[in-house]
């Protein structure tokens, strides 16, 4: 039997907490064959982003022919895009691909670094949104794509409905930002699917974003419906927060073998 196929379109952080190697691990500890084309290249580690270098449009279509006319998907994430035109090829590839595509619409870094140009945003929003299986936003994403502004849990629906109006056909607002326990809406405008979490004490949580939105690919690859999907990769990005560990001398990598049953350094100095 051949492993689910899912193919993540996004940046490359050289750190390797987020970005392109976040998604290629989650996937693996989840059981699918990760595939990847590469939309920008950052030089980042635990401490910032130092420089970005976006591709070409004709590599990112290239890329993205190579795999999918071959190989075959069973699911698409999009993450950093960097550019309008960036966007509205990716928007594009993934309109004509039959796979479920989860859009996390990566705008800035852990560490504030912009990763995703002002002019970019209406593509985002009129573009990619629309086809979008499942977009998942975080609260500081949402404010920028829609002007929602959320300061308690019981902004989360007004958030939900703001991004829906771009046209996805579910929007997973996290919040994570909030106080208190880690709490996300899912919801597709008629069913509402609220996912709890305790909140760990441990600020090593480079690349949850992208762990999040990649660990829902996977498991709708292998076939679940949005809402089982969402909360079995909620699942496991909590697990992966628990054992994020220190790496260089800022914000180290949540732990993405948590549940292959991988050692975790809690106490790796910096370099």
């Amino acid at each position: 039997m051949s492993l689910p196929r899912v193919l993540t379109v996004a940046g490359s952080d050289s750190g390797g907490g987020a970005g392109i190697q976040a998604d290629l691990k989650t996937m693996l500890a989840l059981g699918v064959h990760g595939m990847s084309v590469v939309t920008a290249v950052t030089a980042q580690n635990s401490v910032g982003v130092q420089g970005t270098w976006e591709l070409p449009v004709a590599a990112v279509r290239a890329q993205y022919r190579s795999v999918v006319d071959d190989i075959g998907v069973d699911a698409v994430k999009t993450g950093m895009l960097a550019s309008a035109e960036l966007v509205e090829t990716v928007a594009e590839l993934v309109a004509g691909t039959r796979a479920p595509v989860v859009v996390d619409p990566v705008g800035i870094s852990k560490h504030g670094d912009p990763l995703l140009a002002a002019s970019a945003l209406d593509s985002v929003r009129t573009r990619l949104l629309p086809v979008a299986t499942v977009a998942t936003p975080n609260l500081d994403e949402v404010a920028r794509l829609t002007g929602v502004r959320v300061e308690s849990e019981a902004d989360l629906r007004r958030a939900a409905a703001a991004v829906l109006s771009y046209g996805p056909a579910w929007a997973l607002i996290k919040g994570g930002h909030l106080p208190g326990e880690a709490v996300d809406l899912l919801t597709d405008g008629s069913a509402e699917y609220w996912l709890r979490a305790p909140r760990h004490d441990n600020r090593h949580t480079h690349g949850t974003g992208c762990t999040l939105a990649s660990a829902i690919a996977a498991r709708l690859a292998r076939g679940e419906s949005v809402p089982e999907a969402v909360a079995a990769a909620k699942e496991y990005v909590t697990g992966a927060i628990a054992a994020g560990f220190a790496l260089g001398a800022g914000i180290g990598p949540v732990g993405h073998g948590w549940a292959l049953g991988a050692p975790v350094r809690r106490d790796t100095p910096a370099a």
